[in-house]
């Protein structure tokens, strides 16, 4: 007897086109990442009021895609507060210091950075070393920069980049997890950052040469780690959290500078234009 012919079966669906490639150690993003306009507030950001920032572009039904949920309540921003204000972090001498211990008594923005060989880390941070003392102090805050390398590597950062303002490091980024800032990087949509002026190919190649040259041959932190900004205190306040989805999605320092009342910052280098 003639064999029946076999059943139809649908193909297998085909893999997604635009897969997540590895993450590279030195800050090179998919050329295909493109970036938010600059001062606008992104999904999954958390207002003033701690409620998240909503996501007008997902699809009807569809939950936006966030690392962690954002606490919405006074209550449980506080719990998160008191959380991670008991973990230590390290300052440049090796010294631990209670996190808690930096926003208890004031206003403190605190920007969490990927790591110190990312030349998009250290652009931002070359940024943030131009916010004037005297615009913190006026605004009665202060600036904070936490990474996730050893101490050791505090002091040569600031060097490079010229930053003096406050900074730690939590190196077993204990802080990282417990405010649920993301490992890996999700594609997301992105346009070009006012911070970032260095591309892909010749960023990359800096960092590779301050790797090699350095004391030490290290990352200065888990490159999969992402990092984000946060306004605290005074007390167990989070008053605004952004945790970054990639290595591009920084917050605009004066997006977050307005929130707090410091003055707009030139960051371009350009002399202002005086009309008579």
């Amino acid at each position: 007897m003639p064999r029946s012919p076999a059943p139809w079966r649908p193909p297998p669906c085909a893999p997604p086109p635009c897969a997540p490639p590895p993450c590279a150690p030195f800050g090179c993003i998919p050329a295909h990442t493109a970036r938010d306009p600059a001062e606008r507030a992104r999904p999954g950001d958390a207002g003033l009021d701690g409620r998240p920032i909503p996501d007008p572009g997902h699809a009807a039904g569809q939950q936006p895609r966030r690392p962690a949920p954002v606490p919405s309540g006074r209550r449980e921003r506080a719990a998160l507060a008191a959380a991670v204000a008991e973990l230590p972090v390290l300052e440049a001498a090796g010294r631990r210091v209670p996190f808690g211990a930096l926003f208890q008594e004031r206003r403190a923005v605190v920007v969490f950075v990927r790591h110190f060989l990312c030349y998009i880390c250290k652009e931002y941070v070359e940024d943030l070393a131009k916010i004037p003392k005297s615009f913190l102090q006026e605004a009665n805050v202060t600036l904070i920069v936490i990474g996730q390398s050893s101490y050791h590597h505090i002091e040569p950062f600031c060097k490079l980049t010229g930053y003096s303002h406050e900074i730690y490091v939590d190196p077993e980024r204990e802080i990282y997890k417990r405010l649920g800032m993301k490992r890996g990087e999700e594609i997301a949509s992105s346009g070009q950052s006012p911070h970032i002026k260095s591309n892909i190919l010749s960023g990359s190649v800096r960092s590779l040469w301050r790797a090699v040259t350095g004391p030490l041959f290290d990352f200065q932190g888990d490159p999969a780690q992402q990092g984000g900004t946060l306004i605290l205190g005074p007390g167990n306040s989070i008053h605004f959290i952004h945790r970054d989805r990639n290595r591009l999605d920084h917050k605009p320092i004066n997006s977050v500078l307005q929130l707090v009342g410091v003055p707009h910052v030139d960051f371009t280098g350009r002399p202002p234009v005086i009309h008579v």
